[in-house]
């Protein structure tokens, strides 16, 4: 028999596919962790826990960072907190189904800190795109396969 199932664990800040993660989560029968700064919508359901941590810089990633094993989901869209995890061993996507891993993780840290210099030297503004349907369809579809894929690697 294999090990238990993998957690997944929600940087929930801001994160605009909280529904969606539930979803999956439900169907698949795993726990759900979501760590935050703030209050966050209390859940009956036993496998979904809140965690709310100090207001204090990287709190909520330190939190996962030190909770997250070889194996379980990540949700994030903060790229150092995605190489910190990816380093641990898990499998990350960020909200729009972008998959940080041992191959992208670098080029994701560079990309950012460039974006970093040029928003702080006055080069860029610091606008995102807005989230759209596509971004939210796209993460369903990564989502529902990082975990198959983590559960299939835990039942081996």
């Amino acid at each position: 028999m294999g090990a238990e199932n993998p957690v997944i664990y929600v940087d929930a800040d801001a994160c605009p596919v909280k529904p969606e993660i539930l979803k999956v989560a439900e169907r698949h029968g795993v726990k759900t962790v979501f760590v935050a700064n703030s209050g966050l919508r209390p859940s009956r359901d036993p496998m979904i826990v809140n965690v709310v941590v100090s207001a204090s810089f990287d709190a909520a990633d330190d939190w996962i960072a030190d909770a997250v094993k070889p194996g379980d989901i990540v949700v994030t869209a903060d790229v150092p907190l995605a190489g910190r995890c990816v380093e641990a061993g898990a499998h990350v996507t960020g909200p729009t189904g972008r998959i940080f891993d041992q191959t992208s993780i670098g080029m994701a840290t560079a990309m950012r800190d460039l974006g970093q210099h040029l928003r702080e030297s006055g080069a860029i503004k610091g606008y995102n795109p807005s989230f759209s349907q596509r971004d939210r369809s796209a993460f369903l579809e990564t989502l529902d396969r990082l975990l198959r894929r983590a559960m299939s690697d835990r039942s081996r």
